[in-house]
């Protein structure tokens, strides 16, 4: 048997944080069978809270100094969005969609599950190429289209800017080539989704203030809320 006292730098050193990220999921879907939801939120911080004392860097009465090393950083954010995500939080689900989305988080792969859990975010924009950003209320920008892929759906989100040039035809127009390149971008890289992915996920495509824009606000983390957001200002929108 290993002593784990004397060997904290070496597991600490060798910590899988995205396959203990699914463990503890599928443990909590698992004991969320028989137990309270409640319960089971309070069970996932007191294990996080467990091992920040036994690994993390900190001094007492001082939350300024507080570290967590390269092996262990993804670890609470992904416990943060599995406490938030449709495994744990079953309202405005029914129980047979409950159902499914715990099954396949208990089949498919360490990879997929990652992204049952957190959710991927790609943004497009005239500034470059595709590029993932973070989950954040912070990244919906007016003049930015997003993909979203929580594995079960795949939505394309258009900025407020994006949604009124698309609503103006400019697409349409010769001298806006640029613009339905943009426009197209996602849905290619969507549609490449949807082919290899079993089962198929729920393809929606939305923009600001639409209704289906829940799917988005929903999973990002908030933030900028209305309560702290800076009207006027251009980074991020308020949840």
């Amino acid at each position: 048997l290993i002593d784990a006292v004397s060997n904290m730098p070496t597991i600490a050193a060798s910590f899988d944080q995205e396959c203990a990220s699914v463990a503890m999921a599928r443990i909590a879907v698992y004991r969320a069978d028989t137990e309270e939801g409640s319960d089971i939120l309070r069970w996932l911080d007191k294990m996080l809270i467990r091992l920040c004392q036994k690994f993390a860097i900190y001094e007492k009465d001082n939350p300024g100094s507080f570290q967590l090393t390269d092996t262990f950083t993804l670890y609470p954010q992904f416990m943060y969005h599995l406490r938030r995500s449709q495994f744990l939080q079953v309202f405005n689900n029914s129980p047979d969609e409950t159902a499914f989305y715990r099954h396949y988080l208990l089949v498919e792969d360490l990879t997929q599950c990652l992204v049952m859990i957190q959710p991927i975010l790609y943004a497009y924009s005239f500034n470059g190429p595709p590029e993932p950003v973070l989950l954040d209320s912070s990244s919906i920008l007016p003049d930015r289209i997003l993909l979203m892929d929580t594995f079960y759906h795949i939505l394309i989100y258009h900025g407020e800017t994006i949604a009124q040039w698309f609503k103006a035809g400019y697409q349409d127009l010769p001298e806006y080539e640029n613009f339905k390149q943009l426009l197209q971008a996602p849905v290619g890289d969507a549609t490449e989704i949807l082919q290899n992915r079993f089962p198929m996920p729920r393809y929606i495509v939305t923009e600001a203030g639409g209704s289906q824009a829940r799917f988005l606000l929903y999973k990002v983390n908030p933030s900028q809320t209305h309560t702290n957001f800076g009207w006027g200002q251009t980074v991020g929108a308020p949840i």
